[in-house]
């Protein structure tokens, strides 16, 4: 069976309910699936956990899910970009859980391996550790974690071949890889799609065997969050 959809809305179709646990790659608007975000957005599922490292800023990336009041609970390790996410958190409408960063990338990828808790120095003695089981190994306390798994991942590649292996380009391998492995029901979007044997093995990050669906995505403006230039310098005269 073909895993090319035709679009992202098609690919999503039938997975898309009320409560799912959606777990989505990319750094802030780096490398995330914005054409599977937007298809998301007009199932118009709502009470939803998304995992992700954040929730992009608003209006674009996972903003928007915010803004449609689709969002239920957030697992996710930063959200300074993005103030209606902040203000719906410091009003309690929107149940956060921070997860430090390296943890977060730890508790998805032992999802994806079947690990089910890991333990980590990490939050050990702070906030992060109230409620977990604590564990000493050589003198020193460690937080147990539990692993992540989501009912859907949606990730982006830049190139993918029709089985679905999958490989990344420069900062868009951050989060992808591990959310990838992590879903019951993966979905990727590729910008570029090739034919099986295409890829050189050496460079696929991860295998088609983790990939249930695969779109194209669309050739849109990648947004990047704060853009800092520095001003030219005018040019000498002689």
């Amino acid at each position: 069976m073909s895993k090319i959809h035709a679009s992202a809305a098609t690919a999503l179709h039938d997975l898309m309910a009320d409560g799912l646990t959606i777990a989505v790659g990319g750094f802030g608007l780096s490398g995330i699936p914005a054409d599977l975000i937007d298809a998301v957005r007009e199932s118009g599922a709502k009470d939803l956990t998304i995992v992700s490292n954040n929730m992009g800023v608003d209006g674009k990336g996972l903003g928007v899910l915010i803004e449609a009041g689709q969002v239920r609970k957030v697992i996710a390790s930063y959200v300074g970009e993005n103030k209606l996410f902040a203000e719906q958190y410091l009003a309690g409408q929107l149940e956060v859980e921070f997860t430090p960063q390296g943890t977060l990338a730890e508790r998805l990828r032992a999802g994806g391996a079947g690990i089910p808790a890991f333990y980590t120095r990490t939050g050990a003695g702070t906030l992060v550790a109230e409620g977990k089981p604590l564990e000493e190994f050589d003198g020193v306390t460690y937080v147990r974690e539990r692993a992540i798994t989501a009912d859907v991942a949606l990730v982006h590649a830049h190139t993918a071949d029709t089985d679905g292996n999958l490989i990344y380009r420069y900062t868009a391998r951050n989060f992808n890889p591990v959310v990838a492995t992590a879903g019951a029901v993966t979905i990727a979007e590729a910008e570029v799609i090739v034919e099986p044997g295409e890829l050189d093995p050496n460079h696929i990050v991860t295998p088609g065997v983790y990939v249930q669906r695969l779109v194209q995505a669309s050739n849109r403006v990648k947004d990047i969050e704060q853009r800092t230039v520095r001003q030219r310098p005018e040019p000498l005269t002689v």
